[in-house]
């Protein structure tokens, strides 16, 4: 083992023993595209795989959870959103098949949650946008954080990773295991967020055009074409409607995601509709429009969520060579610094 891949086991292995993987490197959880096949794959080349649940029902996160355990006995984690409706009965199905990390997304954990997968014996990672909001959550019972930074693909907030990882790691790695997402595209940026403090990383952009993603051609095609500038960010049109920005690839898609605000705007004006079922008909516009893109190939019209990583997406490669990659190029940079 050369000294850089001997300093960076060392910097991973706080990551490795939480996660129960080879690697601390998490696939993040993308709707429609983090499903049994790459999920499998990322947990069997060392990575640590996330089951996106998102709109999903019970009954198709069970089938999901258990189509996962027919591609690989390695751990992997599920992604639940927050805001789910059902959020109570989807951490029962986490329950009955073992799931060993639950990653709750979109907003604070409500009341009883943490509770309720923590019972089942399951580790709880939440996101910190926000040092203050680290705390709180850590001060709740959280096993782990994600801090994940404006440069990523999907939901994002409005700080960059950079700075989230200067402001939070220093204060509260000490306390939970935290891994660092958002923009990381090559494996200098993982060593550099590894010796901040962070236990490891997640990468969801540089995986989703994986030889394993059941994603479209046209989409991953989409991709390979993308520089980092394509991938921007939504306008929220109303102040009213709670819109977490998304970010992905400029396309027609996104003209259509402002007149659809603009629609459950004029709904919640008319006293139509209520603002829980408003934010969720977003939700659920986002949900099929991710589909028609990654599922049907539909670039102009569908949601081609992307991170500004988007760049460093060239070609299809298994996952194994992307982790491989990434590990060597991270190790590559430990060892310069130690010259």
């Amino acid at each position: 083992m050369s000294i850089g891949e001997e300093r960076l086991a060392r910097r991973m292995a706080r990551g490795v023993e939480f996660l129960g993987s080879e690697v601390a490197i998490l696939c993040g959880a993308m709707s429609w595209v983090s499903e049994r096949n790459l999920v499998a794959a990322m947990s069997n080349a060392g990575g640590f795989g996330l089951i996106a649940c998102g709109a999903m029902t019970p009954e198709l996160l069970d089938a999901e959870i258990a189509g996962t355990k027919a591609l690989t006995d390695k751990p992997f984690g599920v992604n639940l959103i927050t805001m789910h409706p059902q959020l109570f009965d989807l951490i029962a199905v986490c329950a009955k098949h073992g799931v060993t990390h639950v990653v709750l997304a979109g907003g604070l954990p409500p009341k009883g949650s943490l509770e309720a997968i923590k019972e089942t014996g399951a580790k709880v990672i939440c996101f910190a946008p926000a040092l203050s909001l680290a705390r709180k959550l850590i001060r709740s019972g959280v096993d782990a954080l994600v801090v994940e930074g404006m440069e990523a693909g999907g939901h994002i907030g409005p700080v960059s990773t950079s700075v989230l990882a200067q402001e939070i790691l220093p204060e509260v790695a000490a306390d939970v295991p935290v891994f660092v997402a958002g923009g990381i595209g090559r494996g200098e940026a993982i060593a550099a967020y590894l010796d901040m403090g962070a236990a490891g990383v997640q990468l969801g952009t540089r995986f989703a055009c994986a030889t394993e993603s059941i994603a479209h051609p046209d989409f991953k095609k989409a991709f390979f074409r993308a520089s980092a500038r394509d991938a921007v960010a939504s306008v929220q049109i109303d102040p009213r409607l709670p819109v977490i920005p998304v970010r992905a690839l400029k396309n027609a898609g996104g003209e259509l995601f402002t007149a659809k605000q603009r629609e459950v705007a004029q709904l919640l004006d008319e006293g139509k509709v209520e603002m829980m079922e408003a934010q969720l008909q977003i939700e659920h516009y986002w949900a099929g429009a991710l589909r028609r893109a990654v599922i049907d190939g539909d670039v102009e019209h569908g949601s081609l969520m992307a991170g500004q990583s988007v760049g460093m997406v060239t070609k299809e490669e298994p996952v194994v060579d992307i982790i491989a990659q990434l590990m060597a190029e991270a190790a590559h940079a430990l060892e310069k610094r130690a010259a």
